[in-house]
Parts: C-alpha cells; structure tokens; sequence
C-alpha cells in the first residue's frame, strides 16, 4: 500500500466517515481509535458516539485516556460493559480468542444503538486500519457478521498514515506505543481470568517504572510470567527487577509462581499460538 501525504489521507478519512453520517466509535484507546473518535467527532459532534468498553481486558490508563479526551474535545462519550467475562468461549482463551471479545462487544455496541431516540442509520466504525488485513484477525470476522465499518480500511489507510494524521493534527497520542489488550499477554490456551489480567497489568507499570523501558511485557503461561523487552533493554531486567516484578504480580494472582525473562527480546504477538 502506498504512503499517503497526511493531508490527503486525512481528507480521504474524512469523505469516508461522510458515508456514515451516524456512527458510534469504538475506542480502545489506542491511536488508530483515539484518532477516528477526534476525526469524526469533530465533523459531526451530534451524530458521533464514541464508544469505550470498561472490562477487565482493558488497562485503566487506556480507561483514563479516553475519559480526559472526550473532556477535552467535549465528545459524546458512552462507557459500556461488555461481557466476554461471562463467556466461556473466550475465557478458554483458544486462538481465536478475539473473535468471541468482539462479538461480545459490537452486540454491547448494537444494544447501544437500540436504545437510541432514532436507532435507524447509526453505524459502529472500528479502527481496523489496511495493515491489519494482512495478520491473523478473528476479531474482523466478528465485525464482518455485525456489520461494522472500517474507515480507515475504505479510506485505504495504514498504520503508518494514521500516526502521521495524528501527528499533523498536533493530537497528544500521535506517538503512543501500541499496546493490545490485556488478554494478548496470556499463552494461547492459559485461562483468562480477571486477576491474571490485573497482574500482568501491575506487573508491566512496574517495570517500565523500574526499567524506563516504555515497550514491555509481562506475558503468563500457565503459572509462569515470561518478561519481554526489547534487545537494547535486556541488561536491565536484572535478577532482582524480574523478582521484584513477580513479587507485585504474585500478590494479585497467587498461581504464578514462576518468573524469567524471556530468552528472546519483545516481538509483538508472542503469546499467539497458532497451533493452540
């Protein structure tokens, strides 16, 4: 896909949500999300919901992020439930974990949307952006069978464009390092439960307090944490930051009882099991 000059990828983005002129965003809080809810906010402020899901899945600083934003630009913000945690299917966690926490969350959206005053002609937009078509994504399957749109996949927009929007547009998370949800650190086929979720998240604002590090992670399998972090980052997870990490994260979820750091440096998606 070729690079778009980030004027002309916003203009595109922007005729693409003129398509739908009622949509509820759904806003993870991450950039490619974050920018959708600017963008089609600030279009069409009395047609736009943005959407965000409070679950167990989801950081509090990802929580925290969309709240202050829709403060700051007066959006109409909605924060939902989804109920994946009431899920067996997912909480299995199997490969396709993801297909069955986005079909619990577009039927919490479409629930939204009926209890508007006209639910007729509103539209969920995910972030879902052109790079994604190319990786393992059961959660666009779960979007295709509720019929939710993709902006930026029919603006033709890449990951890379949608930083360079963000940045052109002067918005305070151009830069903001990706970070999927909670429920990515689990191996393929290690239960999800809402502690482990909460572990791994005490576990990683420790150690980029410790470490400095901005990109870490704190994956489990089974009842074992694995560290990650970039190469250049490896000397400083010493023996004493990974017992220190483990210490805070066993406090949380008693059954990790063991810790290392990885012997690989961070690659996104490790956790992924294609064969689980």
């Amino acid at each position: 896909m070729e690079s778009h000059d980030e004027h002309v990828a916003a203009a595109r983005l922007r005729r693409v949500l003129g398509r739908h002129p009622r949509r509820v965003i759904a806003c993870s809080g991450g950039v490619d999300s974050l920018l959708l809810a600017a963008v089609a906010s600030e279009a069409s402020p009395p047609v736009t919901i943005v959407a965000h899901a409070v679950t167990p899945a989801v950081p509090a600083a990802a929580t925290a992020r969309v709240v202050e934003a829709a403060g700051r630009y007066g959006w109409s913000l909605e924060l939902v439930r989804s109920r994946e945690f009431d899920d067996e299917r997912y909480l299995r966690n199997p490969r396709d974990r993801c297909y069955f926490c986005k079909t619990n969350l577009y039927d919490e959206l479409d629930r939204l949307v009926s209890q508007l005053d006209a639910p007729r002609g509103w539209h969920v937009l995910s972030g879902a952006n052109v790079d994604d078509l190319g990786e393992y994504r059961p959660g666009l399957r779960a979007a295709s069978e509720r019929g939710v749109r993709h902006p930026y996949i029919e603006a033709g927009l890449t990951k890379r464009d949608i930083r360079a929007v963000a940045r052109a547009a002067g918005l305070p998370w151009a830069e903001l390092p990706a970070s999927p949800c909670l429920a990515s650190r689990l191996y393929t086929g290690t239960r999800v439960t809402a502690a482990r979720l909460r572990a791994v998240e005490v576990g990683e604002e420790l150690l980029r307090r410790l470490t400095g590090v901005e990109v870490v992670r704190c994956r489990v399998r089974e009842d074992e944490i694995v560290i990650e972090v970039p190469s250049a980052a490896r000397a400083l997870v010493t023996d004493d930051v990974v017992a220190r990490v483990a210490a805070t994260m066993r406090a949380v979820a008693p059954e990790l009882v063991g810790a290392r750091l990885d012997d690989e440096p961070y690659r996104p998606g490790r956790a992924f099991l294609p064969g689980g």
